[in-house]
C-alpha cells in the first residue's frame, strides 16, 4: 500500500479481527468496546450473544468544562462515566476490547478510569 494512512488503518483492522477472535462478550461478562477518533472517544458495553448494546458513553456527554481538558483527562472521565452507567445496570465485570488500538495514552487512561469507577476487567 502506497498511502501510509490506508496502511495504518488496514493494520488496525487486522489487529481488531485478531483480538475479536479471542474476546466474546456474554451476559455475565459483556465486552467493553472502545473506539477513539482524532478528537473524540467512545465506549460501548456489548452483549455479543444478543447483539445488543447495554451501555454507551462518550466525551460528548461530559460537561463543557471537562471537554476543554487534555484528551487523556477526558478519556479517564469517560471511563468513569461508563463505569457509573454500568454499575447502575448491575454490570460489574467486563472484558476489555481495545479495538486494535495500542494500550497506552487515551486507551489506558479510559481503562484506568473505568477501573476506578468500579468495573473489573
Amino acid at each position: 500500500m502506497s498511502n501510509p494512512q490506508k496502511k495504518k488503518q488496514f493494520q488496525r483492522e487486522r489487529r481488531k479481527k485478531r483480538i475479536r477472535t479471542k474476546i466474546q462478550g456474554i451476559v455475565k461478562c459483556p465486552r467493553f468496546s472502545v473506539y477513539r477518533s482524532l478528537n473524540h472517544i467512545y465506549v460501548q458495553i456489548i452483549d455479543d450473544q444478543k447483539a445488543k448494546t447495554l451501555v454507551s458513553a462518550s466525551d460528548s456527554e461530559l460537561t463543557k468544562k471537562n471537554q476543554k481538558e487534555r484528551k487523556e483527562v477526558v478519556a479517564k472521565a469517560v471511563g468513569k462515566l461508563a463505569a457509573q452507567k454500568a454499575l447502575a445496570k448491575k454490570i460489574k465485570r467486563v472484558v476489555f476490547d481495545r479495538g486494535g488500538f495500542t494500550y497506552h495514552g487515551r486507551i489506558k487512561a479510559l481503562a484506568e478510569g473505568a477501573k476506578e469507577g468500579g468495573l473489573k476487567f
